[in-house]
């Protein structure tokens, strides 16, 4: 195949290749927990067919030759022939890792990576008990007709045609394979019915076969007439045409039973009419794959939409033409309109991430071992796509953590009372604007005297500050950078890495992070993200000259605060607010911005809330909400803390976001 064809379905292989291999990682864990059970093993063997049928026909050898070995295994296991041990699922998950490098290779590179796979095939065939130097020739197993197929030949018959077998045989060098699958299919459905093609039309459309390909054909014409038919179709090599037997001389229902089903089949739309098959190769499939990027330019005009809205409707006020606030009324609804539609085609559910992690915890869990059941909730939940490709490695540190901290060996559980398994449950759902995901362990959870030693041992904090820490300070001392509890590093913690990156990460989306924990029964660690990225509603706040923006997912509630209602506790500003006390701060100290306040006897504060505390910052002017487009600072400016982004305002101003989980520490 040129390169022009591979680049044309290259997007369609590697994407049917991905959903193929977690269909694959999925079974395999399944497999292992009940080896006997033939179901997974059956659709092993259909994911290993097609794999090798997609990679053959894209001509990436190394992955079909793979692919072709573990069917063989596979084959021998569905008919008895030998039975798979752990070894063999292991061989098989190592199979999948492969494969999995390979995809990315090709996703990368656009060409297979030159690693020899045959080392690998060598091991699937002594597992099969065979040389590996028998024919690797890949084919297709000749197909046969269900019960109701017959049943529609049958019929065919009485309507006075003959229903016929028919094998094309594509040219080895054919770079246009569904298009000539298409032709071939087309042109015969003009001369009669299709009852069946293997395999599928769909994965005719799609070019997902080897050089050949199977159309059960019921016509009034003759054998050679079809052939030619056929032939007439360019890089068609062969045709094999054969009239299929009378069903009826087979053992199936009686005559009468046919004649009954076979009315049926002829005009009851439940049947599925084989003249279906034919239509549906004349007809555009009800979906489309969309390339990500196309979304973010789509998305990013969208904003561009509500910014030019937005200086169009303060142009408009300030000029007081009335005349104007009908279309703008009717603009306002139809880009909310065309917003809301683009968000949700961005959105994803979060089983995207979450189908990597019952791979990742059997893995971890044998490492270790420990006993581990996984349970996932909510992996119907909806993100943003660009936020689902942020938090995979987040979300794995998180696991790692439960797994390698939390959870304990399986006697010591059993000396604590606890089940001999842990248990690491991943959560998710949707609240508001926001989607919380949740890692809930079982586990010994975070001793908080062993934090205070560690950080009086640090120099992080004296004894004395140490003992005054409440138990949840203590343990969000964690969240520091380089802080670690881990007695010895391994490769999975002990390291200074991890719950801080996590929380950098999640505030930089922004989120918020929060970690709760009780000794002997385990942790919870809360994540809060918002559900897009491009545009939220933002509260607009004026410190001295400036214009800024805070999410209105970060902001809790706004107060008027008298200045003879502030006291000072530890060197700090407090107030009271229904009975707790509310640690204040002055967002014009902190930003560095100059202000004049003498005479100001009540302050703007913005209430927002950090993990389980909650801080009131101390502004010049709440402007009020308003929806915004989040606009990234570039590069340079990526790492500058408390800042997430810029918007730019009716005004044609530019405002930065806060973010109020790290505007603290600027």
């Amino acid at each position: 195949m040129t390169n022009i064809d591979m680049n044309q379905y290259l997007g369609a292989f590697l994407d049917e290749t991905s959903e193929q291999l977690q269909g694959l990682n999925d079974l395999l864990l399944s497999l292992e927990k009940s080896p006997d059970n033939p179901e997974p093993i059956d659709e092993i063997f259909r994911i290993a067919h097609t794999l090798k049928g997609m990679s053959a026909t894209m001509g990436f050898e190394g992955m079909a030759h793979l692919t072709h070995a573990m069917e063989d295994l596979l084959d021998q296991v569905r008919k008895g022939e030998t039975r798979l041990s752990q070894e063999s699922v292991n061989l098989l998950f190592l199979c999948l890792d492969v494969l999995s490098s390979m995809a990315e290779t090709i996703r990368g590179e656009g060409r297979e990576p030159s690693d020899d796979v045959s080392e690998l095939i060598d091991r699937l065939h002594e597992e099969k008990g065979t040389d590996r130097r028998e024919s690797r020739e890949i084919e297709i197993e000749v197909p046969q007709l269900t019960i109701m197929e017959k049943e529609w030949v049958t019929e065919a018959r009485r309507q006075g045609m003959t229903a016929h077998e028919i094998r094309v045989l594509l040219s080895a060098d054919c770079s246009m394979k569904a298009a000539r699958a298409y032709m071939v299919v087309s042109r015969l459905g003009d001369q009669g019915e299709i009852i069946k093609t293997v395999p599928s039309v769909e994965d005719l459309e799609k070019g997902f076969f080897d050089r050949e390909f199977w159309i059960f054909f019921a016509s009034h014409d003759e054998e050679e007439t079809l052939r030619k038919t056929v032939l007439q179709v360019s890089e068609v090599e062969n045709v094999f045409v054969r009239e299929l037997e009378d069903p009826e001389d087979e053992e199936g229902p009686t005559g009468e039973a046919l004649s009954s089903v076979g009315q049926k089949a002829s005009g009851d739309s439940e049947t599925s009419n084989h003249k279906d098959v034919v239509q549906d190769t004349r007809k555009l499939s009800r979906t489309v794959r969309v390339d990500i990027g196309r979304l973010d330019k789509l998305m990013n005009l969208v904003g561009e939409l509500v910014i030019g809205r937005a200086r169009i409707e303060r142009l408009a006020q300030e000029a007081r033409i009335k005349a104007f606030e009908e279309p703008l009324a009717q603009l306002g609804r139809i880009s909310g309109d065309i917003q809301e539609l683009v968000t949700k085609l961005r959105m994803v559910p979060v089983s995207f991430v979450f189908d990597r992690f019952p791979r990742l915890v059997r893995d971890l869990s044998k490492s270790l071992g420990k006993e581990i059941r996984l349970e996932l909730e909510g992996k119907e939940t909806e993100l943003d796509r660009n936020l689902i490709d942020e938090i995979g490695d987040p979300m794995i540190h998180l696991i790692r953590n439960s797994i390698d901290h939390g959870v304990e060996k399986p006697e010591e559980r059993l000396n604590a009372g606890k089940a001999k398994a842990g248990t690491v449950t991943i959560a998710s759902y949707q609240e508001g604007n926001s989607v919380i995901i949740e890692v809930r362990d079982d586990g010994k959870g975070i001793d908080p005297e062993k934090v205070r030693r560690k950080a009086v041992d640090k120099g992080i904090l004296s004894r004395e500050e140490a003992q005054t820490l409440s138990d949840d300070d203590a343990v969000r001392l964690v969240l520091l950078p380089g802080f670690s509890t881990a007695e010895e590093v391994t490769d999975l913690s002990g390291r200074g890495v991890g719950m801080d990156a996590v929380k950098n990460k999640v505030e930089s989306l922004g989120g918020q992070f929060q970690v709760e924990s009780q000794v002997g029964k385990g942790t919870r660690v809360v994540v809060r993200l918002p559900l897009t990225l491009a545009i939220v509603v933002a509260l607009l706040i004026r410190v001295g000259d400036e214009t800024y923006a805070i999410s209105l997912e970060n902001v809790e509630e706004t107060l008027l605060v008298g200045r003879s209602d502030i006291r000072t506790v530890h060197g700090s500003p407090v107030t009271t607010v229904r009975g707790e006390i509310l640690s204040l701060s002055d967002l014009a100290a902190i930003l560095g911005t100059p202000v004049e306040r003498n005479d100001v006897t009540e302050y703007p504060v913005v209430v927002v809330r950090n993990g389980n505390s909650r801080i009131g910052f101390i502004v010049d002017e709440l402007i009020g909400q308003q929806e915004i487009v989040i606009k990234p600072l570039g590069r340079l400016f990526s790492k500058v803390k408390g800042v997430a982004g810029a918007t730019i305002l009716g005004d044609g101003n530019v405002a930065l976001i806060l973010e109020p989980g790290s505007v603290q520490a600027i």
